[in-house]
Formats: C-alpha cells, structure tokens, sequence
C-alpha cells in the first residue's frame, strides 16, 4: 500500500507539463543528501484509486500529468495507479520519480509517459546539472525510453 505526505502543482519536474507532484513515503533508497529525509517515514495519507479520483477531481482542469514522486518501496502499486489514470483520466500523462538506478523488471515502462530513474548522489548533482547521474525519459511512440535529460541543463 502506498501513501503519500503532500502534494503540489509544479511546472520544474516534466519539461512542458503542468505537473501535480505527489510525494509517497516509505522511500527505501535513504539517498545521501536526500531533500525530503521526511519521506522515508511511514506516514501519510493513503494512495489509491478513491484518492487519485479526489486528487483529479479538484485538479483535472489545471494539470497535464501526475507525477509520482517515489514509490520504491511498492513500484506495482505505482504502475497499477499509473494505469488507471491513464485509463480513466485520458488527456492527464503520468510520470514516476524513482530513486532506483534501473526501472524494477516487473515494471512496464510503457505504464508511464515520464520515468526518471537514479537515486540523487550529491556529487553528481541533480537533474539540471550536466554531471547528474539521474536520468528523464519520456516514452516515444513505439513504447521506447527516450533520454530527455538534457531538457533540464542550460
């Protein structure tokens, strides 16, 4: 079961997305230098279909995507949740933050629209750092990750 601490609508994490941000706890990566420690906590409200449909609901007008924003702990429960935005929420796109280094085997990366995968190492740097080892892709149309990372250095 996942649950999440808050969210946000944010227009940084997916290069030309309204994005609504959700932050899941339970994050098992314990990333040095992580900027939510918080989420590694087992708090928070649970996420499930009811939840998004509210989430949606309130927000649908003003956003493009959803963004999971961790979910390691349970990554079938993020793509299951995926899925069924995609299912019945057509126009919003999904994405998933993962702190892992590779997306799990059991996921399906044509869940998503988005995937950023990489757990944040401070001497890397983050995203819109050209030293970061954190990769964004988007899913083309023949289902293939394509490498948008550069989309975020200038």
């Amino acid at each position: 079961m996942l649950k999440y601490y808050n969210y946000d609508i944010v227009f940084a994490e997916i290069p030309d997305e309204v994005t609504l941000a959700i932050n899941i706890t339970c994050c098992p990566n314990h990333c040095k230098g992580c900027h939510s420690p918080w989420l590694q906590q087992d708090g928070g409200e649970v996420l499930d279909f009811g939840s998004i449909d509210s989430l949606v609901g309130r927000y649908g007008d003003q956003i493009t995507c959803f963004c999971f924003m961790g979910g390691d702990s349970n990554p079938q429960d993020v793509e299951q949740l995926s899925l069924y935005i995609r299912n019945n929420y057509g126009s919003i796109k999904t994405a998933w933050y993962s702190g892992k280094p590779q997306l799990p085997v059991a996921v399906n990366a044509s869940s998503f629209d988005y995937i950023k995968i990489g757990e944040y190492q401070e001497k890397y740097g983050p995203l819109n750092e050209q030293t970061t080892n954190q990769r964004l892709y988007k899913m083309d149309v023949r289902g293939e990750m394509e490498n948008i990372t550069s989309r975020f250095w200038r």
